[in-house]
């Protein structure tokens, strides 16, 4: 964080919202009145603009039926791989290194087995390098691809160890590349709980230098970060677009292979991924698309990509630069403000903005129960164990002034420890 003087007022807040150039974007969201949405790290609101584009997708089925494959507009056939193009300037990718299919699970899965395949044909090792503040989800399905080439995974995966359980240090990554022998580099861009960002360049770069290959989730940072991932010569990258792009519950996956790697046989084949000329010629042998379209296995998801397509248009009206520039703006209040009226919570995440996604973790002993107390006082947070409010101020829909009401709230909350009225923590969503 700069060291220059920081205004804690909402009267500065207010101010720097009038000078915002995004301001103007928040009228296409649906929020209440009541509310702070400070939860898009994990599921981003409704836009007018998501709306319109699955009511048309629905009427379009209506009127046309199976005609909509080729007569809709835009065309079903080929949603995917459009949907893919309007991601790439989010990605630093070209339009055919990037495609929407499938989930993020799914992607893993295909992707990670993919590569694996192609070290056992190199010859080379077919290890993964993760770590131990990964999102579940990735370890599983690594795992599973391990098991399923008769790998063990106990021996497979490795994982770097964070050394405070909030952050992982690129030098770690890199120390572990020249102790074990790598094949594979599966890292996030941003960590899911603490929203640390990690350095995807240099993970790249090291990952390269001892002959692995380098991918990522960018779930936490896709639509709030802006990449360059062919310039870094990313291998693959996968993640969901239900949080900062905003798309809607269970909306379709997204994932970026290199334009070197086109013409690999994907580890999950399917006729969605066959070449788009000879689809339907239905031969039993499989020819991939010449692009990030192979990895696709079955038909396009229609109706949970469309709402993506209205969402980009949110995105066309700005720069991925100048939404980043607003979220570093967002947090980095956001921590001062904690800092400055909060003593009884601690900041977990980086206060460099450089190595900060999109969302602050706040600490404190009583996490889960000050996450309800804040609900119930309009202000939509969500917990993650053992002790962090993950607070979200993304930057397409949410106001200084917004952040500022947002810690008013949290500080009457630990002040008064309104949280002793909620019951600890037991099963169930956070």
């Amino acid at each position: 964080m700069d060291g220059d003087e920081f205004d804690p007022s909402r009267e500065a807040a207010v101010a720097r919202d009038r000078e915002d150039p995004l301001a103007a974007l928040r009228d296409r969201f649906s929020l209440p009145d009541d509310e702070f949405y400070m939860d898009g790290n994990s599921l981003g609101p409704l836009s007018t603009d998501a709306e319109e584009s699955l009511a048309r997708v629905v009427d379009e089925w209506r009127e046309l039926g199976i005609r909509g494959w080729t007569d809709a507009d835009p065309e079903w056939f080929d949603y995917g791989e459009r949907l893919g193009a309007r991601l790439a300037p989010l990605l630093g990718a070209d339009d055919d290194e990037v495609v929407v299919t499938n989930s993020t699970t799914v992607n893993i899965h295909t992707l990670v087995g993919t590569f694996l395949d192609r070290l056992r044909e190199e010859g080379g090792p077919t290890t993964v390098l993760a770590n131990d503040l990964d999102f579940p989800t990735d370890h599983y399905a690594i795992r599973a691809q391990l098991r399923q080439r008769g790998l063990d995974p106990d021996d497979h995966l490795h994982l770097v160890e964070s050394r405070d359980g909030r952050t992982v240090e690129e030098d770690d990554v890199v120390a572990a590349l020249e102790a074990e022998d790598v094949g594979i580099v599966f890292m996030p861009s941003v960590l899911y709980r603490s929203g640390q960002l990690l350095d995807v360049e240099r993970i790249t770069e090291a990952a390269h230098e001892h002959g692995a290959y380098a991918g990522f989730d960018l779930a936490h940072s896709i639509g709030a970060v802006d990449h360059d991932l062919s310039a870094h010569g990313v291998d693959f990258a996968v993640w969901c677009t239900y949080k900062y792009l905003n798309a809607g519950p269970g909306s379709v996956g997204g994932l970026y292979v290199n334009e070197r790697h086109f013409g690999t046989t994907p580890a999950l084949a399917g006729w969605w991924g066959n070449d788009k000329e000879t689809q339907f010629d239905m031969e039993l042998t499989y020819t991939p698309a010449r692009n990030a379209g192979a990895w696709q296995i079955g038909t396009v998801h229609v109706l949970s990509a469309a709402p993506l397509d209205g969402s980009l248009d949110v995105f066309a009206e700005t720069t991925i630069e100048a939404v980043r520039e607003k979220s570093v703006a967002l947090t980095d209040a956001l921590i001062r403000l904690v800092d400055e009226r909060l003593p009884d919570c601690a900041v977990g995440t980086p206060r460099d903005a450089a190595r900060r996604g999109g969302h602050v973790a706040i600490e404190h002993p009583e996490a889960y129960r000050v996450s309800l107390a804040l609900k119930d006082r309009g202000v939509v947070v969500d917990f993650r164990q053992p002790n962090v409010v993950r607070v979200c101020p993304a930057p397409l829909y949410t106001s200084h002034a917004d952040v500022w009401d947002a810690v008013e709230i949290l500080r009457e909350i630990v002040e008064t420890e309104a949280y002793a009225e909620y019951e600890p923590r037991g099963a169930g969503v956070t």
